[in-house]
């Protein structure tokens, strides 16, 4: 057999069966195809009308609408700054004039990214076909959906002009802060008009879009010029300026407009949802979707919640002496003294108010979230819970509040002190909760180990990190105020854990649900040695280191904790009643020392106290008297508090006390 023939024999059905995967790919495609064009959305004519999308909507608990992101300006290309639109076409599509719709050169290049370097995702949108997104009423990430919207690119190409398509464009695509389009984009940010902006300007502003929330000026000057930078180097790599104007217009100073402030104080609240919203749907949908977000703030608690943190951080400092702290470089570095609240829904785990600090155009960073503070006696409730749990303890047992040295490991003894700096001897457990003894504490947490007392604050809600280290019992591990407050609407619901959440459902245009929260809780702690807790936690606020609450006027019952850090860093009043659980914290972003003019430090009683008291006598005025619900096999008792036996008529300052039946 020769040559030729064999080689024929073996080409044949290897020719065969690449036309058999050639015919099923293409029928691959004509199904593609055929699916992708049923029901396209109608281009609109003219093009301009595709910037006529809804307003995406957020309303309160109470179905007030609060924060509508949408509405159009439109403004002429002409009418746009030349180095705008080079800056703007630099970043998002260089090659728009020459492409009919698809970029073939960066869809190839994102298609590699994609396909062969893991955990990158690469985008390779055009100018139209990011503008075709907008006729898409869903926001899946489908390749169906991707194959449809370059199909409508296509159609809007063949359609109308470039010139007509940028000019769409550049009018619809959000900036942040509520500008959407450049005509509002360059009056919120400059206070200009489109036309008069300069290449600094223009830069700046071509970088936004990638994430508006991220690269907000206002908030993130530097993250914004360090994106400004990026821009001018792409517009110096496609020739529309030189290297030297891009470095000048880098150093060139940005006069940003001051901002007005919001009559609205609720931006720390709405400064959450948006993060969250964005994180979930992307900002894409965010801005361009037309959402109905329906969250779980009430307008009334809030503003309450944003007063009294103002009005108690400002009596504070009228009485305290502030040092700058020495590696302070400018007057700016300090924000001065600070706050946070949050408030939480006892029985479904709603945000009803969330401030993150004294001014949030000042200071957006949101300290009730992402401040992680060390939260000191704060945390003994979970230490209290865990003896009482695993070691079989009642609140009527005796302690000996005496110095301590505990032993650790590779380390100098442990040594912890009371801040009144002196020993009380012998007395029952709950009085030195109530007093928050921390030698007892120690004594405590040595005879039970410090892995009982993190799983307490794990199970209910806790989710900083925590060292396994005896000193966690006295809060050396940071937490966030809405931990805290989330954390003890647990022991305020009889053991029931509740997730915090702030938005209760989002829907679309179309009003479909795409997102809901259920409310759910789950049994977390036994219900009677939480209620034993309860009590002891009523006790300092009725007679302990919070009595300023009642000093204050609040009558309602509730129970707490003062917490107190080293040097006075940090001043702690986590509380709640039984509808409601509140945190508060107050303290220096650089964690300085809180001290007044004599020299006395800040407790938690005193600077954290006072304003959760403030803000809890308002928002609960008018509800009648609700007693936290005593389970079934609880009993009380009157003890002496130094020996914790039955009191007589003979005892002195008696002390009632939750017990079990079993005990």
């Amino acid at each position: 057999m020769t040559l030729p023939v064999r080689l024929i024999r073996f080409a044949l059905p290897v020719f065969y069966a690449l036309l058999a995967l050639a015919a099923v790919a293409a029928l691959g495609v004509l199904c593609l195809f055929l699916v992708a064009v049923r029901d396209l959305p109608q281009v609109p004519d003219p093009i301009s009308r595709i910037n006529d999308t809804p307003a995406t909507e957020i309303f309160s608990a109470d179905g007030r609408r609060i924060l509508a992101i949408g509405g159009r300006e439109t403004v002429a290309l002409e009418d746009v700054s030349y180095v705008f639109v080079q800056a703007i076409l630099a970043t998002e599509d260089h090659r728009f004039w020459d492409h009919h719709g698809m970029n073939k050169l960066r869809t190839l290049k994102a298609l590699y990214v994609t396909l062969f370097e893991p955990g990158k995702v690469q985008g390779a949108s055009s100018i139209t076909q990011q503008l075709a997104k907008n006729l898409f009423f869903s926001f899946e990430r489908t390749y169906t959906r991707k194959f449809r919207e370059l199909l409508v690119a296509f159609q809007i190409e063949a359609q109308f002009s470039k010139q007509e398509i940028l000019e769409a464009y550049i009018n619809q695509i959000p900036f942040g802060v509520g500008a959407y389009g450049i005509g509002e984009a360059a009056r919120t940010f400059f206070d200009k008009s489109a036309g008069e902006l300069t290449l600094p300007e223009a830069a700046l502003l071509a970088g936004l879009p990638k994430s508006p929330t991220r690269y907000n000026p206002f908030r993130y000057l530097e993250r914004a010029k360090a994106r400004q930078k990026v821009v001018l180097q792409r517009m110096v790599k496609t020739g529309m300026i030189t290297p030297q104007e891009a470095a000048d217009a880098a150093a060139a100073p940005l006069e940003l407009r001051k901002q007005a402030r919001a009559m609205r104080v609720d931006s720390y609240f709405l400064d959450a949802v948006m993060k969250s919203l964005e994180e979930e749907f992307t900002p894409e949908v965010v801005y361009h979707g037309g959402l109905r977000v329906f969250t779980t703030l009430d307008v009334g608690l809030q503003q309450l919640a944003e007063t009294a943190l103002q009005e108690g951080i400002g009596r504070l400092e009228k009485n305290m002496k502030i040092d700058k702290p020495a590696d302070a470089a400018a007057e700016d570095d300090d924000n001065g003294l600070q706050g946070a609240l949050v408030s939480v829904d006892v029985a479904t785990g709603a945000v009803k108010a969330l401030v993150g600090g004294r001014d949030f155009f000042k200071t957006p960073y949101n300290r009730a979230l992402q401040n992680n503070r060390q939260p000191g006696s704060g945390f003994k409730p979970f230490l209290y819970y865990s003896v009482m749990e695993n070691l079989n303890k009642t609140p009527a047992d005796v302690v000996e509040d005496r110095p301590v040295s505990i032993a650790v490991k590779g380390q100098a003894p442990w040594r912890p002190r009371n801040f009144e700096g002196r020993h009380k001897g012998p007395l029952i457990m709950k009085r030195a909760f109530s007093e928050s003894i921390n030698t007892v504490a120690a004594q405590l947490v040595q005879e039970l180990g410090p892995a009982a007392v993190i799983q307490t604050a794990r199970r209910c809600g806790i989710s900083s990190p925590l060292k396994p280290v005896y000193s966690v019992a006295l809060g050396t591990s940071g937490v966030s105020p809405l931990e805290m407050a989330s954390a003890y609407a647990t022991f305020a619901s009889g053991g029931v854990r509740h997730v915090p959440f702030w938005i209760r459902r989002v829907e679309d245009v179309n009003g479909q649900v795409l997102e809901e929260h259920i409310v759910t809780g789950e049994r977390v702690l036994n219900e009677s040695v939480t209620y034993q807790l309860v009590d002891m936690m009523a006790s300092v606020i009725d007679g302990g280191t919070g009595n300023v609450v009642r000093r204050m006027g609040f009558t309602l019952p509730a129970a707490g904790k003062t917490g107190t850090t080293n040097d006075f860093r940090d001043a702690w009043f986590t509380g709640f009643t039984p509808t409601i659980s509140t945190s508060v914290w107050v303290g220096f972003d650089k964690g300085q020392g809180m001290h007044d003019k004599r020299g006395v430090g800040i407790t938690g009683g005193r600077g954290a106290a006072p304003i959760w008291a403030q803000f809890m006598k308002q928002a609960t005025q008018g509800e009648p008297p609700r007693e936290f619900k005593v389970p079934a096999d609880i009993y009380f008792k009157n003890v002496n508090p130094e020996t914790g036996s039955w009191a007589g008529f003979w005892t002195g300052d008696p002390v009632r006390v939750a017990l079990r039946k079993n005990q």
